[in-house]
């Protein structure tokens, strides 16, 4: 049974990484951070219908991992958990975006109940109730509504298609006209940055990451454990700690904000 790599191990590996990469040091970096691609994939797969295989995701998520080791820089100064992690779910969307995971039947219920929507819409010139529809269809409202559910499955559509066409050289896509409604002002996301530097300043690693993961990505104490490789219980005596040293450092700094 291998140990644990140590934080002088990791940076060593990346070390000898970049100066000569193998497929050894590769590896021995994937190991080191799976958990992330497992974690992700988790959350990923949580909010998918059934019949995807979180395996398949995981699988992606891997390919994802070995693109951002072979283009991650150390000079940057930027933390490898940070850098890898949207290329890790870009990574798992697209393969969902190549999957045909909405199962057969699934497809047959959603091109019922849109033919249904569809012939009442023409008789009446609106849009037709539940009841209508469940009437139409000949099941249950109860029935209905699982149908209306498991129909929803196929609304997933790719950011590239085209919205509409236009006379210049570039089509109008999906994602030119969706409203990012999480959307954040520029100068807000600058004072969340600065912050941060300032609240994790003389920090080590895994309490950085603590105080990222709990306060900016709203991860949970038990999740941040599974990220970090500790129990759920150091993690938040971690972070009761990590909290008195602040107060008090910001205690003793509170003249230069007056």
């Amino acid at each position: 049974m291998s140990t644990k790599a140590t934080a002088e191990d990791i940076q060593q590996y990346w070390l000898d990484y970049r100066a000569q990469p193998t497929e050894e040091l590769r590896n021995r970096l994937i190991e080191n951070y799976f958990q992330l691609v497992k974690f992700n994939a988790e959350r990923v797969w949580q909010k998918l219908p059934d019949g995807v295989d979180l395996n398949d995701l995981i699988s992606a998520g891997v390919f994802g991992l070995m693109d951002a080791i072979d283009a991650f820089d150390l000079d940057r100064g930027v933390k490898f958990e940070t850098y890898c992690v949207p290329r890790i779910r870009g990574a798992m969307l697209d393969e969902l975006r190549t999957m045909d995971w909405v199962p057969r039947l699934v497809r047959s219920k959603a091109s019922k109940l849109e033919a249904a929507r569809k012939e009442i819409e023409a008789q009446t010139g609106r849009q037709p109730t539940d009841i209508e529809l469940a009437g139409k269809l000949q099941i249950t409202l109860e029935e209905f509504d699982k149908m209306k559910s498991e129909a929803s499955a196929v609304s997933l559509v790719s950011l590239n298609k085209k919205w509409y066409e236009t006379d210049s050289y570039k089509d109008v896509r999906e994602i030119d006209v969706i409203e990012d409604s999480k959307g954040e002002d520029p100068t807000t996301g600058i004072q969340k940055k600065d912050v941060m530097k300032l609240v994790t300043k003389g920090l080590n690693r895994n309490e950085r990451l603590i105080i990222i993961l709990y306060y900016y990505e709203e991860l949970t104490m038990k999740d941040i454990g599974q990220t970090l490789g500790l129990s759920e219980s150091r993690v938040s005596q971690m972070h009761s700690s990590i909290v008195a040293r602040l107060k008090d450092q910001l205690g003793r700094r509170r003249p230069e904000f007056d």
